[in-house]
């Protein structure tokens, strides 16, 4: 079987590889792997950057009142939940959007994307005088950043053979999920010099503990317009579209009738939809609840945390199982969840800020590993079930592994999308609480029940002995 020239005149000649079967080892080996890793080496951090843009409201919103901005508490709420709420709503669409336009059209085409709300971020940052509505807006547009999670993820699904599709989608999304860290790392250090000189702008003042200095919050957005187009450019000249992931959304659709789609959705959002909940509302939950703390010199460790901790997720899953990984995870995430109240203020204590971070590092670390988890558990699901209905004949499980890859695509996308309402949920439910009863338990405590759920249905449907779909 000559498969050389096809893919050949695809990686070299042109964008399109024409014949691509991962799952067949001598082609996976000889031809294949290369290119797989140069689309995923490529895809990192065009997502790192995806990510960073989602999540740069959650350092802006705290540092707007220091600098003369005279928006409510419940205002700053708002704008660091609403990227969260606009990035899982274009989730949704972006999730077909690979099979459609092609993995490295739409990576070029919605990386470039992001430069539009970073640019928007530095001049609107300018002035105090800038009106709120103008802040919603761009923290809506923000949610490109979002979106990009889902084609980025079921784009570098279809690369990989099964065996090997946790660890790479674990590296691809953890790799990109570093992007909430290092946002708020990066910014506080950018925001306290000129980096752009005159072309930047003039800095507005800061007033803290009767000193001022000068603040170009303006850099929180400027700061990433470069390498923004840098790696737009990268991904239109060196990554690749796949001609047998051409799918229009008619076909793509039959997921909404596929009962797995609707159960995973459903435990990503316990896992990833905690992960970028907890991400977006951290900083201001540290300051409100311990307002000595400086909240930027810890808020970037939980992120950090649970991005680098999401491969190993996925590197278990493919060791060990995905299903046991991801059962083992909620239990965990519902243990630390108790730790953190244990060590919250109440009327009758101040705290412990330090037992409140080390429960909240355990909880981005288990929301990290919970991600690689349910994130490999998809493709093997579809996989597996497709494969039964195949039958043994070759012809019909080639065929269904390719159809597999296809819904198992729009699966990833699809589930990133639901679980990303959890960067609005989470810090808003942190709001309500505070609203309702004084105190963020009561949020708290609903995370734990619905930890609980996410147990049940793990090991009813994947992790017990005769389960309905074991991976």
């Amino acid at each position: 079987m000559s498969v050389s020239h096809p893919i050949g005149a695809g990686s070299r000649t042109g964008p399109v590889l024409v014949d691509w079967r991962p799952e067949d080892k001598g082609f996976w080996s000889s031809i294949g792997k290369p290119i797989a890793k140069r689309n995923l080496w490529i895809s990192i951090p065009a997502l790192l950057l995806s990510f960073v843009v989602w999540m740069v409201w959650s350092v802006v919103v705290v540092n707007l009142p220091r600098v003369g901005f005279t928006y409510s508490t419940n205002e700053l709420f708002l704008l660091a939940s609403l990227p969260g709420l606009s990035g899982a709503t274009l989730r949704i669409f972006y999730s077909f959007m690979v099979p459609i336009f092609g993995g490295r059209r739409w990576t070029a085409i919605s990386t470039f994307s992001l430069a539009i709300p970073a640019l928007g971020i530095g001049f609107a940052t300018q002035t105090p005088d800038t009106p709120y509505w103008i802040m919603v807006v761009l923290a809506i547009l923000c949610g490109f950043g979002g979106g990009n999670f889902a084609s980025s993820m079921a784009n570098i699904n279809y690369f990989f053979p099964k065996d090997e599709k946790g660890t790479a989608l674990g590296l691809n999304a953890g790799l990109g999920n570093l992007g909430v860290s290092v946002v708020q790392f990066v910014v506080p250090l950018v925001i306290t010099a000129g980096v752009f000189g005159a072309l930047g702008g003039e800095p507005l003042t800061m007033t803290k503990d009767g000193t001022s200095q000068p603040i170009w919050l303006q850099n929180a957005g400027f700061i990433w317009v470069p390498f923004i187009l840098l790696t737009a450019v990268a991904a239109w000249f060196g990554m690749n579209d796949i001609a047998d992931a051409k799918a229009s959304f008619r076909e793509q659709a039959i997921i909404f009738k596929r009962k797995h789609n609707w159960l995973m959705c459903w435990l990503y959002v316990g896992t990833f939809g905690s992960f970028i909940g907890f991400s977006a509302g951290f900083p201001m939950l540290i300051s409100n609840q311990f307002p000595d703390a400086n909240a930027m010199q810890y808020a970037f460790l939980g992120p950090l945390v649970g991005a680098l901790l999401r491969p190993v997720g996925g590197w278990l899953s493919d060791k060990l199982g995905g299903a046991k990984v991801t059962l083992w995870t909620f239990a965990g995430m519902s243990l630390a969840v108790f730790g953190v109240i244990s060590f919250l203020p109440s009327a009758e204590s101040a705290g412990n800020f330090w037992g409140f971070l080390a429960m909240f590092m355990v909880l981005f670390a288990l929301s990290g590993i919970g991600n690689g988890s349910t994130f490999r558990m998809i493709p093997v699901i579809f996989m597996t079930q497709h494969q039964r209905e195949a039958g043994d004949d070759p012809q019909a499980r080639e065929q269904a592994s390719k159809q597999a890859a296809k819904e198992a695509g729009a699966v990833l996308g699809f589930t990133s999308a639901i679980g990303g309402y959890g960067g609005f949920f989470i810090p808003k439910s942190y709001g309500t609480s505070i609203a309702l009863t004084g105190s963020v338990e009561g949020a708290l405590l609903t995370f734990v029940a619905f930890y609980v759920t996410c147990i049940v249905m793990t090991w009813w449907y994947y992790a017990r002995k005769n389960a309905e779909a074991p991976c």
